[in-house]
């Protein structure tokens, strides 16, 4: 059947259309079965094998059936509109959570096939996908499908028409950004950046809010994470415009004199690498007087400091480069830093004399006073009540009349019980 449809003209005929689609709801829309370790470890598609789809066989046939019928040239989407609808989609995207990547594959590529044909069902579907991701970032945080959904948006945000429609902007601020939040975003970050760096290219105007975003949601303890993100900033930084560079210099500058001090030498080469790409050097050589005072004190500090060998080389060819930029800033650099360091050590002095003033009166306080008289008291039970009350309420006077007439135990003592024993 496949091969019929591909070969012959003149096939698909309006009595097609009802059956073809609906051979397609009964052999594909069905329950997926549930995850295969659902409260384990986070799914790595580069060490975990995925749970494959036993029926795939089957399946495939019928998702390549579709497929032809998508991309034959009889095929008439005024036609097939009538079966093709809202639920139809709904129900496709439902399958996007498949374990199976040959099934998401299949769905990735049938998706945007009815994207690009139905006309009137391009609003809906980029609103369920919207859905789907909502879903994802603030309840589940698991679906198999992120990665395949941003390839397809990745292809709609390059046809988007100029000037942006305030709708796609609030996609990118709302739902795509707020992505860089989940713990499994190794498994589409490529997608999730190709998708903002369009964007970027589409508006340049969208930059700062971008890049603040991204600055937000920056991981502070997941290193692995952190090199992603650094990625994804050189991609954004290939294509800023000067003007809007010099709007997020600041903020931006400071968080990568973080990443260079890193002990994890993977973010610091990473973050070290951007002096390796001309166009971003270019962008710091204009903005020198700005930048340069902001990542001095972290660059000299690692010469010293940083643990790792291959740093070392890649923070002197930074310094360098910056030497080789502004002669003059670099050496106001360098002594406004020797300067700092020079105050910061006269400080920990200070401190220290302090606290030694400090521990002196002290002591000069505990030898001047004289040591109180201290007599060995003799205390005797006899005269300790054996009810205590806490409060007036009343109490048992059979209980009371016992306490009164018990006969103590000091008669029976050698020596007089210690006060400060009792």
């Amino acid at each position: 059947m496949v091969e019929y449809v591909t070969s012959q003209r003149g096939v698909i005929t309006d009595s097609i259309y009802p059956e073809a689609v609906n051979m397609f709801a009964i052999n594909l829309f069905r329950t997926l079965p549930p995850s295969s370790n659902p409260n384990g470890a986070e799914f790595d598609p580069e060490e975990d094998e995925p749970t494959l789809e036993a029926a795939w066989p089957h399946l495939q046939l019928v998702y390549e059936l579709f497929l032809r019928l998508l991309e034959s040239p009889d095929f008439q989407p005024n036609i097939a509109k009538k079966y093709i609808d809202q639920k139809f989609v709904l129900q496709l995207l439902e399958l996007f959570d498949s374990e199976d990547p040959r099934e998401r594959d299949f769905l990735k590529t049938t998706l945007h096939r009815i994207y690009g044909k139905f006309l009137v069902l391009r609003a809906y579907i980029r609103k369920q996908i919207n859905n789907v991701f909502y879903r994802f970032i603030y309840e589940t945080e698991h679906h198999n499908g992120i990665a395949e959904l941003l390839e397809i948006l990745g292809s709609i945000i390059n046809g988007f028409a100029l000037p942006l429609k305030e709708e796609h902007k609030l996609f990118l601020l709302r739902v795509l950004l707020p992505l860089h939040k989940a713990k499994s975003l190794s498994v589409y970050h490529p997608q999730l950046a190709y998708c903002v760096v369009q964007f970027l290219e589409k508006d340049p105007s969208l930059t700062q809010p971008v890049v603040r975003a991204l600055l937000k949601y920056w991981p502070k303890t997941h290193s692995p994470k952190e090199v992603m993100f650094l990625n994804e900033m050189e991609e954004i930084l290939d294509v800023v415009e000067p003007a809007e560079f010099q709007r997020i210099m600041d903020p931006l500058f400071k968080q990568l004199a973080k990443c260079v001090s890193s002990p994890h030498f993977q973010v610091a080469e990473r973050a070290l690498y951007y002096w390796n790409n001309e166009y971003i050097m270019s962008l710091i050589s204009d903005n020198a007087t700005h930048i340069l005072p902001v990542m001095f004190p972290a660059l000299y500090r690692n010469t010293k400091s940083h643990w790792n060998k291959t740093i070392h080389g890649l923070v002197y060819n930074a310094l360098k480069l910056f030497m080789e930029m502004n002669q003059k800033l670099f050496d106001e650099c360098t002594q406004q830093y020797k300067q700092e360091k020079q105050k910061e050590r006269e400080r920990l002095l200070q401190r220290e004399e302090i606290w030694q003033q400090i521990e002196e009166r002290a002591q000069r306080n505990d030898r001047g006073s004289e040591p109180a008289e201290t007599r060995k008291q003799t205390y005797s039970n006899a005269n300790k009540p054996l009810l205590r009350k806490k409060s007036e309420l009343p109490v048992d006077s059979s209980a009371v009349r016992a306490l009164a007439e018990h006969r103590r135990a000091d008669p029976f003592l050698s020596s007089p019980p210690d006060i400060n024993h009792c």
